[in-house]
């Protein structure tokens, strides 16, 4: 197992990574981050409410699933957002530069992390 910080290391050692965060989406809040390009708090707070509003959206349409990861695809960069399966309430952020990371690669090692956190 690997703590927070360990993980956080190995997403930033992914091709394109500006910044990678753990956060808890019951308060908004990081549990752990690191990087920049990016307000990590800020981002924590808005991307909790994203991950809200799709877990009630599946809810309401009686959808018995999980999330293994929302994408949101800007002009510049790739948002990864990673619930935590084995830690219901956290998930991971990582924030990549679309030029420079290859999106599938990313992806695969961002589950691969998660498999190992400890938290």
């Amino acid at each position: 197992m690997a703590s927070i910080q360990d993980s956080l290391s190995q997403l930033m050692a992914i091709d394109g990574a500006l910044c990678a965060a753990v956060v808890d989406s019951g308060s908004g809040m990081l549990l752990g981050s690191v990087g920049s390009g990016v307000d990590l708090e800020l981002a924590a707070a808005g991307n909790t409410e994203v991950v809200r509003a799709k877990l009630k959206t599946m809810k309401s349409l009686n959808l018995n699933d999980r999330i293994d990861d929302i994408l949101i695809t800007l002009g510049k960069q790739y948002h990864v957002i990673r619930p935590l399966q084995q830690h219901e309430g956290l998930f991971i952020y990582l924030v990549l530069d679309k030029d420079r990371s290859n999106l599938a690669l990313a992806r695969r090692k961002t589950q691969d992390v998660e498999q190992k956190l400890a938290v």
